[in-house]
């Protein structure tokens, strides 16, 4: 594909790619921002807000892989105009939601259309450049999906302040639109028939069982987890990721290739990868209401808040590369690791009478840990696999991060509903009200004020801070297992350092 003549249009071509990427990138946050003003709004549980931060993210992993395929089979730019058309519908049908149900059925919907943007975005990068120019527009697409983290929770901050709710989720129509002219003028469609066919099985049984498993850890808290019903879904998402692994296995050419996981360096830098998900995810989830409700600013200024982390972010992932030449990869990947446990256990001595400057400090030294962890982590995987079977081993690594992350969601939250619940004063409500007080934070500032119980509104506040330290301790303990086992286990310096930086292994920070 290098010797081809490059398209003239092709700079255009990858403005169109990088305006898809930034709609994706910044809608990853901007909900985040959005889930305080909408659990008032419409009333919604922790256990809600959990669904419709997770109900994206678990269609996403599970069609990813599926969605490539398609593009390969029935032509990508076909397939990348399908994904945002498909992303567009479900934005408006978001926005005009009116209760918390029809929410989440636009989140999956929008988990569809994403999951055919992400992987066809990239794979049609080596259509438009040559090998000279390939790395360079790998690096722009790249930035512009890392952009949108921290544009996110700005943009869904100020629309917040200036319309309602629903502006965030109308954002991504002109954004969507603007991506679907440009790849039907600009992009040439290309194809690969030669790739592996879209197994149907393998794809409902990757969906239902990771649905299962979000349902019951979501559904736990309130429940209990010695409910028959949660005891159903957890067996039954044991079940179905049993037989997806056998199927796949017996596959000549499997959709998830899980023999990658025989390599040492690609198994263990993907767990780190993946943990580091699954802390990143629940923190950006635990984080607004804090800094919403306790603290006390509007969504503007939670969103600007949040861009200590991000700045850290952004950082590290300047002096990751640096350091991984200097010091090897294990190294940096362990050192980020520690980085990050530490963060997160001073971020659990927050206190309701700390301040932000306090949690600016830890939010910075969070996102520095990210940073040096992840991207070392990501480039070790696919650079521990043999160059043919990068692309299987990209499509797993993403799959399984994503999967951390709805976990991440899911299990951090429920475990800060169930802490949050325990520790909340509601003695001298009614049973509706104190019910009602103890479905979150943000319900619990409702009742407060309408009851006028300054009482009430202390316990809220210190309840959630004490279930947020909670958060941070079980995400430094994650944070510190996954340091030891990378210094335990990830291999020397050698060949996952010396290909750190090719240009295979760009791509994959981009959604970090």
């Amino acid at each position: 594909m290098d010797t081809f003549t490059p398209d003239p249009r092709r700079w255009w071509a990858l403005a169109a790619l990088v305006a898809s990427m930034l709609t994706l990138g910044f809608d990853m946050t901007i909900l985040n921002v959005a889930l305080p003003t909408m659990a008032a709004d419409l009333g919604a549980t922790t256990g809600e807000q959990q669904w419709m931060a997770d109900a994206y993210v678990v269609v996403f992993a599970a069609l990813m892989l599926p969605a490539g395929l398609l593009g390969d089979r029935f032509g990508r730019r076909r397939m990348l105009v399908v994904g945002l058309g498909v992303f567009l519908a479900a934005s408006l049908a978001g926005a005009m939601a009116g209760d918390v149900n029809w929410v989440v059925a636009a989140r999956a919907l929008m988990g569809v259309g994403g999951a055919l943007v992400t992987p066809l975005a990239l794979s049609v990068l080596p259509s438009l450049f040559g090998a000279d120019e390939r790395t360079k527009a790998v690096g722009i697409i790249s930035a512009a999906s890392a952009l949108g983290l921290p544009l996110g929770p700005i943009m869904g901050g100020w629309l917040l302040n200036h319309f309602w709710w629903g502006s965030v989720f109308l954002i991504n129509v002109p954004m969507a639109a603007i991506g679907i002219a440009a790849c039907v003028l600009l992009l040439p469609e290309t194809r690969d028939p030669a790739s592996p066919k879209v197994d149907t099985v393998s794809t409902a049984l990757t969906a239902t069982g990771l649905g299962a498993l979000i349902y019951a850890i979501i559904e736990a808290p309130t429940r209990g987890w010695g409910d028959a019903l949660v005891l159903g879904m957890l067996a039954a998402a044991v079940a179905l990721l049993t037989a997806l692994v056998l199927r796949e296995r017996r596959q000549s050419r499997p959709m998830l290739d899980m023999s990658l996981l025989a390599h040492r360096g690609f198994l263990f830098n993907t767990l780190a990868a993946t943990l580091v998900m699954f802390v990143l995810s629940g923190l950006l989830f635990v984080l607004p209401p804090y800094l919403q409700a306790v603290l006390g600013n509007d969504a503007l200024g939670t969103g600007v808040r949040l861009l200590p982390m991000m700045g850290g972010l952004l950082v590290a992932s300047r002096l990751a590369p640096q350091v991984v030449t200097r010091f090897g990869a294990r190294a940096t990947v362990s050192a980020g690791l520690v980085v990050l446990a530490f963060a997160a256990f001073l971020g659990s001595r927050t206190t309701t009478g700390s301040g932000y400057g306090f949690t600016a400090l830890w939010l910075s030294v969070t996102g520095l840990g990210f940073g040096l962890s992840l991207i070392p982590a990501m480039n070790g995987a696919l650079g521990a696999l043999p160059r043919d079977r990068a692309g299987s081993g990209s499509g797993l690594l993403m799959t399984l991060r994503q999967v951390g992350g709805a976990i991440g969601i899911a299990l951090l939250g429920s475990l800060l509903a169930g802490t949050f619940r325990d520790r909340l004063d509601v003695s001298g409500l009614p049973a509706q009200a104190a019910d009602t007080a103890g479905d979150s934070v943000v319900a619990a500032h409702l009742v407060a004020a309408k009851t006028g119980s300054a009482d009430l509104l202390a316990s809220a506040n210190s309840a959630y801070v004490h279930g947020m330290g909670v958060i941070l301790m079980v995400c430094g303990a994650a944070a510190l297992v996954a340091a030891l086992l990378a210094a335990a286990f990830l291999p020397g310096p050698g060949k996952t350092d010396e290909t750190a930086g090719t240009p295979d292994m760009a791509p994959q920070p981009a959604d970090a």
